[in-house]
């Protein structure tokens, strides 16, 4: 997805920031932004560590100024009988998933208000992705689910909490279903000292099942970018990539409201 804005972002001549923990996938991008015409400014950076962030917001600022549009939108996952997650995987997840979106919006945040508070005319956005487990809570992947549903959580309270201060500043959250992306094969970039354990039969199986529905996706990433682009056009807070799996959403909702 970041991938995706960023060819969208340099076609609409904007200056682009990418950050990415993987350097060489880092590198190969920002050639081909460029190549696009687009001034980019490419920083490996691993969204759970706060300083890493914080590194990137000053760079950011000292390159191109306060920025328009804010994408958080790292991820990594991880499936399996949710008690057999082990400590280092939900460390792992939720530094990536949930501290990565909170650093975001921590270091950013900040450098858009004061640009707001500058200059009547600047406009801004933030888009943190969630997942449409943030929204439901499928078996199997407890972890994930978990940080999901943490990451629309805070993109509903950013809403507000922007909402009090500034009417130049718009937040939404893009709640994907199946699309094929690289997530299913995070586990390359995981930190040495969070490495896995063995495998256990219920993540092998989720691992499947899960490669299995992405592999199957019709939406791909490039229309999932469009669609945030128009969100952010139309000041939309949900994005979704496929609507029609909404009825799981409601189904969840009517059971907490009938107890």
């Amino acid at each position: 997805f970041g991938l995706e804005v960023s060819r969208i972002a340099a076609t609409r001549k904007m200056n682009v920031v990418m950050a990415d923990v993987q350097q060489d996938a880092l590198d190969r991008a920002a050639a081909e932004i460029r190549a696009l015409g687009a001034a980019v400014l490419a920083q490996r950076v691993d969204v759970a560590h706060a300083a890493e962030v914080e590194a990137l917001g000053e760079a950011t600022r000292e390159r191109f100024g306060a920025p328009h549009f804010v994408f958080n939108n790292a991820g990594v996952g991880a499936g399996g009988l949710i008690w057999e997650n082990t400590a280092a995987d939900w460390a792992w997840v939720l530094g990536v998933n949930v501290m990565g979106v909170a650093h975001g919006l921590r270091v950013f945040t900040p450098l858009m208000l004061e640009a707001a508070s500058m200059d009547p005319s600047y406009e801004g956005h933030i888009v943190n992705t969630a997942s449409m487990a943030g929204l439901v809570n499928p078996p199997n992947m407890g972890v994930y689910n978990a940080s999901k549903h943490a990451v629309v959580s805070i993109s509903e309270t950013l809403y507000h909490d922007l909402n009090l201060v500034t009417d130049q500043i718009g937040a939404s959250v893009l709640c994907p279903f199946f699309v094929p992306t690289a997530i299913g094969e995070s586990q390359r970039n995981r930190p040495q000292a969070l490495a896995p354990s063995e495998p256990t039969r219920s993540q092998l199986i989720g691992r499947a099942m899960n490669d299995r529905a992405v592999g199957s996706g019709k939406v791909s990433a490039a229309d999932v970018a469009r669609f945030v682009f128009d969100a952010v056009e139309e000041r939309r807070f949900y994005i979704y990539s496929h609507p029609k799996a909404l009825g799981s959403v409601q189904t969840r909702l009517e059971d907490v409201v009938q107890a």
